[in-house]
């Protein structure tokens, strides 16, 4: 079947009707632009990317090949989600073993609350080291490093980084993962997938220059979607690494910093004895995956967060010191809607994401600096107790959003409920109240959140910078 804007009307989509999902073929053009074409069965679709290029310079051809298609691999979770058949096929390269667990995960876990959402009896369980093993896919990997492993002597020692490519997504943690890259002096270049614009205003206010790549969903896969095709979240943190990746070896970066922190590796639920977290792609577990997949390709850029030794908390104590960003940043995802009818431009300030990020941020803030930011005072109107309550889990389970654990959620009303600035707000007082009663909070347990983890990937160039930044 014919794909994009010219393939006939999808009247009907039933997801069971398709055995086979299946990546077709991909292609990079000399002007950058990306297509990656799927099927689902004899339906197919084709994604485009165009991928930002500055000046003239040189890249391993054989590098970018294979971050090609691990973009390919990746990205297809788009489209392989609006069937989920069990069936793979792998119609061009395939996958080395590293690369077939990153994606066995990102399809399966990275599709938790897709399926919770759509009342699936499971997760996902699509067949990718069948698909590999009966094609042969032992020789996929011949020019990967797949047979050496972390003690191999013959290991490649890690290069230095020196430059440095930093996704932003015009939220806080993209800002001090900028400040972080400032503080190490290292020579840093700004990325992002679109140009929403609080991702654009933040790039203005840091001063840096931005490589600006563009995404273009087929749109049959939306006209399935309206005909009956399964849909919800995807692991989009996961897709965005893997164009950065590709972004960076192609302008001559020599690292990918990535702004997820510790406290995205916590679940919300667990359901069919399956911890299903919102976040799965922006885990310390997605970020070893991905990194053990990244290593079956030569001479690739190195990918890692700089925020992953750190807490939201922390985070947000960082954060509050960096006041050029305050009237720039957003995290409220109803401002980056794919749908420009339902898009906002500004906090809504009634959403999961917008009270996490208030709570957050109070502690180290004034009412009246956090209102001029979000344009209201959340925490002054009663109504929004029951959302805020929820971010600690209490009346049900915790909110499928990007918002942290529930033991930092409790120390900032801890600390809140313990300032005068903030104690005598209805919703803090009555937080107090009725939920710090459950909980044992110590000094001891909130000191907890702002220490630095060792479990991380961020290189001894950085490591400074992050502690000078994070600190106290």
């Amino acid at each position: 079947m014919s794909t994009g804007p010219t393939a006939p009307t999808i009247s009907r989509f039933d997801p069971t009707s398709f055995k086979t999902f299946r990546f077709i073929s991909r292609r990079l053009n000399g002007d950058g632009k990306v297509r990656l074409r799927y099927g689902l069965d004899a339906l197919e679709f084709e994604e485009t990317f165009v991928i930002p290029r500055t000046g003239e310079q040189t890249f391993d051809p054989s590098t970018v090949d294979a971050l090609l298609d691990l973009l390919h691999w990746v990205a297809g979770v788009s489209y392989y989600k609006a069937a989920i058949p069990a069936d793979i096929s792998f119609e061009g390269a395939k996958p080395g073993p590293a690369t077939i667990q990153l994606l066995t995960a990102l399809y399966t876990e990275g599709l938790g609350e897709f399926a919770v959402v759509n009342d699936l009896a499971d997760l996902p369980r699509p067949g990718f080291q069948v698909a590999v093993d009966s094609a042969g896919g032992e020789g996929s990997a011949d020019r990967s490093r797949t047979g050496l492993s972390e003690a191999d002597p013959s290991t490649p020692a890690e290069q230095p980084v020196t430059r440095l490519l930093a996704p932003v997504g015009g939220g806080k943690d993209s800002a001090v993962a900028i400040e972080i890259a400032r503080a190490s002096g290292l020579d840093v270049t700004l990325f992002s997938v679109g140009d929403a614009p609080p991702i654009r205003e933040t790039a203005r206010v840091s001063g840096y220059e931005r490589l600006m790549a563009t995404r273009t969903i087929d749109p049959l896969l939306l006209e399935c979607n309206a005909a009956g095709a399964l849909n919800g979240h995807i692991p989009i943190t996961a897709i965005v690494s893997c164009v950065a990746l590709l972004t960076a070896a192609l302008n001559g970066r020599d690292a990918v910093i990535l702004a997820n922190e510790r406290s995205a590796s916590a679940g919300n639920l667990s359901w069919h004895g399956v911890e299903i977290n919102h976040q799965f792609s922006k885990s310390r577990r997605a970020e070893q995956l991905l990194t053990d997949a990244v290593a079956e390709i030569p001479d690739v850029p190195r990918i890692f967060s700089v925020l992953r030794p750190a807490s939201e908390l922390s985070i947000a104590r960082a954060f509050s010191r960096f006041e050029q960003y305050h009237p720039v940043f957003t995290s409220c995802n109803r401002v980056f809607q794919i749908d420009p009818e339902k898009r906002l431009t500004s906090w809504c300030c009634d959403c999961d994401k917008c009270r996490f990020v208030f709570l957050i941020l109070a502690p180290f803030m004034t009412p009246e600096a956090l209102t001029k930011i979000f344009g209201a005072d959340l925490l002054n109107d009663a109504g929004q107790y029951e959302g805020f309550a929820l971010l600690t889990a209490t009346g049900g389970d915790k909110p499928f959003e990007c918002v942290g654990e529930v033991e930092e959620v409790l120390a900032a009303i801890h600390l809140l409920a313990n300032d005068p600035k903030w104690s005598n707000h209805p919703v803090v007082a009555r937080l107090a109240t009725e939920v710090l009663s459950a909980h044992l909070v110590t000094e001891s347990s909130i000191q907890k959140q702002f220490a630095l983890s060792d479990d991380h990937d961020v290189p001894d160039e950085l490591t400074g910078a992050v502690r000078a930044v994070l600190g106290a």
